[in-house]
């Protein structure tokens, strides 16, 4: 028998999970890793901790998982838009990197959109985040503000693929990782270098693209040793978050659509074509099954925006937490489940990330509106859950636009283990929400996926629909509904006039 160690490299940690033949998860190990930031935009990790905290993970399992002794290849699934600088001698050319919601390269983005139209652009790439977030742009960035360690970088690489990198000493990426590069046509499969060019940027500088699931090589003799592994297991490609999630969701044949609900948050659709619309702008990866897409709509701040909520405001629960053998979330849901809907007239926006490409402004950022002396915490709390799924409310409609979506949504994710929580995305989509054993395992099984494929274990990815089987069902209330039905457009108000305010707000910080 085989297993088949999966690297979720997310915002907020890593996940190293084992899976066995039958994608069953049969143990897990999850490492944090800090993001810095800045008022200026600065949004940053170190590259550097992603792998010591992978080694870490990895020595967890090594410990506690029988069945580590039979690993027979890794797969990986990262943040999406990922620009790590190497040197030609495999060096970090900066420390610390933008991950995908920098956006401090929006100028960039503005100068190339006077060479190429926008639309252009967006139709042929799929690009529907705020577009200073895509690498590209941000390889410009570099470029203006660092010249002399931009002349110094000989490749930039997504998240994953800098994982791979260290791994197996190969530089690669997959078309679903290159599909957020900023400069991939979607239909051509391929690098565009008409938009190289405009962006002055030498296409020598981006990875070569090869299928997700195939095999880079075997470990090396440092990355076997770090790991505690030998040097015959094999690494394949792996994907993008938001592609490998798809996957590991069971989401790779015609309009499957999921919820995924983490730290960030889409909902995104299957399909042989790419959704897409200017005037709303859904995102597309190419999917890491070959043949489709992912196209989805997005909030940047989630689960984010809860575990602000847990640090900032609701500290005073940890030693409630912990007396009553509880987590602070768990307390925090007992606290908003005594909060009725609408929270007693409190109203959030969880765009503490910035606005999406769902906002008037990228400058958008997160507020409480409605806000008296007489809320409580509880309200507080039920507002940060409400507003998120309010505002998930809002991209599923756009979605809907352009793609079937069906009475029943698959949600994945951290969000997913919340019963509350559960029955506010109910309750606000109209939909029945579903959630299966694979939980906030889906980005961990698509990216073990592609490893059982791609070393030639699984003959396809039937394994992963084996494992959505008996899903746990929470149905939306009608009376609930209809009053999230009224406070969806109070919400849409609410953020088109932050938009503005927001944004002179930025500009008095200028």
């Amino acid at each position: 028998m085989h297993s088949f160690l999966s690297f979720d490299l997310g915002t907020g940690g890593v996940k190293a999970s084992l899976f066995g033949e039958d994608g069953r998860s049969v143990g897990e190990a999850f490492r944090e890793y800090p993001t810095f930031y800045s008022p200026e935009g600065v949004q940053e990790q170190r590259p550097a901790d992603w792998w010591e905290q992978i080694c870490s993970a990895c020595a967890e399992l090594r410990q506690s998982c029988p069945a580590w002794a039979q690993t027979a290849a890794i797969g990986i699934s990262g943040h999406s838009l990922g620009a790590i600088g190497l040197t030609s001698q495999g060096e970090l050319v900066w420390d610390r990197t933008p991950i995908w919601s920098d956006a401090r390269s929006a100028q960039q983005a503005e100068d190339f959109f006077t060479r190429v139209p926008e639309r252009e652009w967006y139709e042929k790439t799929g690009n529907g985040f705020p577009a200073g977030q895509y690498p590209i742009f941000k390889l410009m960035w570099y470029r203006e503000h660092d010249p002399e360690a931009y002349a110094r970088a000989a490749c930039f690489l997504g998240t994953k693929d800098y994982i791979n990198y260290l791994l197996t000493g190969v530089i690669a990426t997959d078309p679903s990782y290159a599909s957020g590069s900023g400069a991939f046509d979607l239909e051509a499969g391929a690098y565009c270098e008409g938009f190289l060019r405009e962006a002055k940027v030498n296409p020598s500088l981006l990875p070569p693209i090869c299928p997700s699931d195939a095999v880079l090589g075997a470990l090396t003799t440092e990355a076997a040793q770090a790991l505690g592994l030998p040097e015959t297991v094999q690494v394949v490609c792996g994907g993008v978050d938001n592609a490998c999630m798809a996957l590991g969701a069971g989401c790779f044949e015609e309009g499957k659509t999921y919820l995924s609900a983490g730290t960030s948050a889409w909902i995104a659709v299957s399909s042989r074509r790419p959704v897409l619309d200017f005037a709303k702008k859904p995102y597309v990866f190419a999917h890491c099954a070959p043949g489709y897409f992912v196209s989805a709509t997005c909030i940047f701040s989630a689960g984010r925006s809860l575990q602000w909520m847990r640090d900032v405001l609701c500290q005073n629960l940890a030693e409630q937490a912990k007396a009553e053998g509880r987590s602070v979330y768990q307390v925090m849901d007992a606290l908003a489940e005594a909060s009725p809907v609408g929270a007693n007239g409190l109203l959030f926006n969880p765009s503490l990330s910035g606005g999406s490409s769902l906002d008037k402004s990228p400058l958008l950022r997160g507020s409480f509106s409605g806000l008296t002396l007489g809320h409580t915490q509880g309200d507080l709390i039920r507002s940060v859950l409400e507003g998120v799924c309010l505002n998930l409310r809002l991209a599923l409609d756009v979605l809907a636009r352009f793609a079937p979506v069906g009475e029943e949504i698959l949600l994945v994710g951290g969000g997913g283990k919340s019963p509350l929580w559960r029955q506010i995305y109910a309750d606000t989509f109209e939909k029945t929400i579903l959630q299966t054993a694979v939980g906030q395992d889906a980005g961990a099984l698509g990216a073990a996926a592609l490893a059982a494929r791609g070393c030639g274990v699984w003959k396809d990815f039937s394994p992963v629909i084996a494992r959505h089987e008996n899903p746990t069902k929470t149905a939306p209330c009608p009376e609930r509904s209809a009053l999230y039905r009224r406070l969806l457009p109070v919400f849409q108000k609410l953020a088109d006039v932050h938009s503005e305010t927001d944004a002179l707000l930025a500009a008095i910080k200028e």
